[in-house]
């Protein structure tokens, strides 16, 4: 072993994608760089859920659930910070091991990995269905290349993927610095304004016209099964803000790691408004015809001038938004599958031959997920259901809890409890749902 390996030969208490040296030709990651790579990790595909919550639980609920799921993962977010200087680490599953041995540490990497896995191959299968076509109830729905040059053996789902996987997803995932997506994230985060900007005017402009009235500010609570039905939005908004696989390694490339905090609280912000304003003209444009993913709303006649126009702006922008949240979700998978397959080995950027093994496998892995795998759906959303909640909410109480260095106050334990209970109360909505919808024959969601 070279003396370069030995200086940088990691344990498992400290994990990171790279040394903490960053290389000789990096300078370390700036300030707004960090905000957008953490505002893309959060803004992923569950934008479109969305405007579907309000028409659930009324305006003025809706809104302040998001804003309240916001602030409550920017306390679990600072929380794990806080404990990751205590227990001297510089990663998630480091502060894991750290607090819960090896086994929690491998538990943690699990769950990252299986609720990455999951959410890369649904944006895979989204992107098809947005770009070439999808099927629901025997209904053929034309994707937009179809629409616009026929059908033709590019324009399939399974040849628009293959080039977006050789021509967008490879050159981006070979990047060995996060800071290095830091544009394709600026790019994906106004992608989401885009969205947001299109739907408020066009909500505006049918709200002048009279051709739509005020969004319901209230829940309907006409009987036992619509007070139930409330609670069908809770795995929605708990995992809404998930981003915490992702903010080690930013940290570990920022210029001042001091800065953290306050990056993560730009991010939330930021990440709220959108939601917010989302959520607010999604529900006002289309009202109790506000379906579960709203995309699927723009397929239609919006009655308004440029319709068609604007709902294929709506569509490609969508796809390419999440085309560009793929890197970013992919850099923490390979950092934690690599942690699981070589917990002793160097930071797995200063290996090609392991970096360039590990990237290719796992994207061929989603790829064929993707496309061979037809019942794939099914599985992801009880994975979905447990592992990303166990990110996102139950490793982050339970540290605080455990509270190994003695700096837990009395807030953290208080906060803490409350997101295990969304944690258990989502997992089990969203897992009865599940079965429900199987039992009954339902399909996952199309867009």
């Amino acid at each position: 072993m070279t003396f370069t390996d030995r200086k940088h030969r990691r344990s498992l208490r400290v994990t990171p994608h790279l040394p903490k040296d960053h290389g000789r030709d990096f300078v370390g990651a700036s300030f707004s760089g960090a905000v957008f790579n953490l505002s893309t990790t959060i803004v992923g595909a569950g934008i479109m859920a969305l405007p579907a919550t309000l028409k659930q639980l009324g305006t003025i609920p809706g809104l302040i659930v998001i804003v309240l799921a916001g602030i409550l993962t920017e306390k679990s977010l600072e929380m794990i910070l806080r404990f990751t200087v205590a227990s001297k680490t510089t990663s998630y599953a480091g502060l894991a091991g750290d607090t819960f041995s090896g086994v929690g540490r491998n538990l943690l990497q699990l769950c990252i990995v299986i609720n990455n896995v999951g959410m890369l191959v649904v944006y895979m299968k989204i992107i098809g269905d947005v770009l070439s076509e999808t099927w629901s109830d025997g209904v053929h729905h034309f994707g937009v290349m179809e629409e616009w040059f026929g059908q033709h053996w590019w324009t399939t789902r399974f040849s628009l993927q293959l080039l977006t996987t050789l021509l967008v997803f490879t050159p981006l995932i070979s990047l060995k610095h996060v800071d290095s997506l830091r544009y394709t994230s600026a790019l994906s985060v106004a992608l989401a304004v885009v969205f947001v900007v299109i739907t408020a005017g066009t909500a505006i402009m049918k709200l002048i016209n009279g051709s739509i009235g005020m969004p319901r500010l209230l829940p309907e609570l006409a009987d036992q099964a619509s007070f139930w039905k409330l609670f069908t939005t809770v795995p929605i908004l708990v995992t809404a803000y998930i981003c915490h696989h992702n903010i080690h390694p930013i940290e570990n490339e920022l210029k001042d790691p001091m800065q953290m905090r306050s990056i993560i609280r730009t991010s939330i912000t930021l990440c709220t408004s959108v939601y917010v304003a989302t959520s607010f003209f999604g529900f006002l444009l289309f009202g109790n015809q506000t379906m579960d993913d709203v995309l699927a709303n723009f397929d239609g006649d919006l009655g308004i001038p440029f319709s068609s126009l604007l709902n294929d702006i709506v569509r490609v922008s969508y796809a390419i938004h999440l085309m560009l949240v793929f890197p970013i979700v992919f850099f923490s998978l390979r950092l934690n599958v690599d942690g699981i397959l070589f917990p002793y080995a160097i930071p797995i950027a200063l290996d090609n031959r392991r970096f360039f093994s590990v990237t290719a496998t796992l994207m061929g892995f989603i790829f064929i997920g993707a496309n061979c795998v037809p019942s794939i759906w099914d599985a992801f959303q009880f994975t979905g259901a447990t592992a990303t909640v166990t990110v996102g909410y139950i490793f982050p109480a339970a540290i605080a809890l455990r509270d190994a260095h003695g700096i837990s106050t009395k807030n953290d334990r208080a906060v803490s409890w409350i997101m295990i209970l969304l944690a258990v109360s989502s997992s089990t909505v969203a897992i009865c749902s599940d079965i429900y919808s199987i039992f009954n024959g339902r399909e996952g969601p199309e867009t």
